[in-house]
């Protein structure tokens, strides 16, 4: 989809980090951009430092919910008439020791960063295939590449973000569809994932759990999001399956793809 001005863009998780930077680089690429959020308050500052003239709707949106993501197409579509960009984007942090972990856990963590991409695709791409048009920006993350410890749910999820996507691109190809995908799997990014335990059920709005905290760490060593935006346009306009932010993340790939040629163990990844 080389032409984005004047087309309508959808980005989950778009009150900060890289949600909030796609959503403002599609502005300034002319698109129209649906906002949505868990968060009311950030979503509305975010929507509100948007360029002047920028075409912009903010809505809450609960992604692990079927019904909040039918209601998003269905704002999108009363807004401006049409989808052509869908950033199933919106995800959280969490894990531990396996041995340690409730149901609970792995049940918040997967619904928001799994199911809420399945959500999205099943609702979108009925209507991008319909209009013969579209493409589809799926969120996944180098963890849905390569497996580090104490990440159980994270990782989980990720890797069938990396699998959906695969999935879903064979099955376009297959059929010669003009509709694309991408999956973006960045590594450390400068973004509030590390604090996202605030957004689970029942949690402290000021909560941070104990990986949260050491993964902030991390983060605070990350690219700007500004930056992964960047990458995801030219990836739309040219049709680029992979989005891969870090160079050192090839290094980790080909390790975790030899040990599977050579029936090795894994490597013990850290990243």
């Amino acid at each position: 989809m080389e032409e984005l001005n004047g087309k309508v863009a959808v980005v989950t998780g778009a009150a900060s980090g890289i949600g909030r930077s796609m959503a403002t680089r599609f502005a300034s690429e002319g698109m129209k951009v649906v906002m949505a959020d868990i968060e009311q308050g950030p979503l509305d500052e975010a929507a509100a430092a948007m360029s002047a003239g920028a075409l912009v709707v903010a809505t809450r949106c609960d992604v692990s919910s079927a019904t909040d993501i039918e209601a998003l197409r269905d704002t999108a579509l009363d807004a401006f008439g049409a989808v052509h960009l869908v950033c199933n984007n919106a995800g959280v942090g969490g894990g531990g020791p396996m041995a340690a972990m409730d149901i609970e856990a792995w049940k918040w963590v997967i619904d928001v960063d799994l199911w809420s991409v399945v959500h999205g695709v099943r609702v979108f791409l009925p209507l991008l295939l319909a209009q013969g048009e579209g493409h589809i920006v799926n969120t996944a993350s180098v963890a849905g590449l390569f497996a580090a410890p104490y990440m159980g749910p994270y990782n989980v999820a990720k890797y069938g973000v990396v699998a959906l996507s695969e999935t879903l691109f064979s099955e376009l190809a297959a059929e010669s569809s003009p509709v694309g995908v991408s999956v973006l799997c960045p590594s450390w990014v400068k973004t509030n994932i590390a604090t996202s335990a605030r957004n689970r059920p029942g949690a402290a709005a000021d909560e941070v759990d104990a990986l949260g905290a050491i993964v902030q760490t991390f983060i605070d060593r990350g690219i700007d999001p500004d930056e992964v935006a960047g990458r995801v346009v030219e990836a739309v306009r040219t049709r680029q399956f992979w989005i891969i932010t870090h160079d050192d993340t090839n290094a980790a790939v080909r390790r975790r793809a030899d040990s599977i040629i050579d029936r090795t163990d894994p490597p013990r990844l850290m990243h």
